[in-house]
């Protein structure tokens, strides 16, 4: 099985992201105008610092009552999320977002800077060209034609 690398290398390492003291409302912007479930929240260096999800949005903003126009990410934002770096297998990002209910994992260099971003779909896509491929070949070599 392949690792993140091979994943980035097909999707690219574009990440879309956020300040601590950005408010919700304009990290909302962000998710629907790129069209993403979650962005990471950056300090300074690039280092991660969390990750803002609709999850996020859900639970700690809209069933809280709070407004979406005055809180500040920083406030209810995942901190210190979960990280993978380019070397972590595909296998390893699965079961870690199974155990932990993740959907979304920020890729970090050495120095906890970000180099890119992975979702449950990006992983889900993966496994499934990976089978296609061994499935293709094998056809092949039992018709004869590899």
């Amino acid at each position: 099985m392949g690792t993140v690398r091979d994943i980035l290398r097909v999707k690219g390492h574009a990440v879309y992201s956020v300040q601590p003291d950005d408010t919700v409302f304009d990290a909302l912007s962000v998710l629907v105008d790129k069209n993403v479930g979650a962005l990471v929240v950056l300090g300074d260096n690039e280092k991660v610092l969390g990750i803002f999800s609709e999850r996020d949005y859900a639970r700690r903003v809209i069933l809280k009552g709070r407004a979406s126009k005055e809180t500040l990410i920083r406030e209810i934002m995942t901190e210190h999320p979960f990280t993978v770096t380019e070397e972590d297998s595909i296998q390893d990002c699965m079961v870690k977002m199974t155990d932990k209910h993740i959907r979304h994992l920020p890729v970090t260099d050495d120095q906890l800077r970000l180099v890119g971003m992975i979702s449950i779909g990006d992983v889900v896509k993966y496994v499934i060209d990976e089978q296609r491929y061994i499935i293709d070949n094998l056809e092949g070599y039992i018709k004869g034609t590899r």
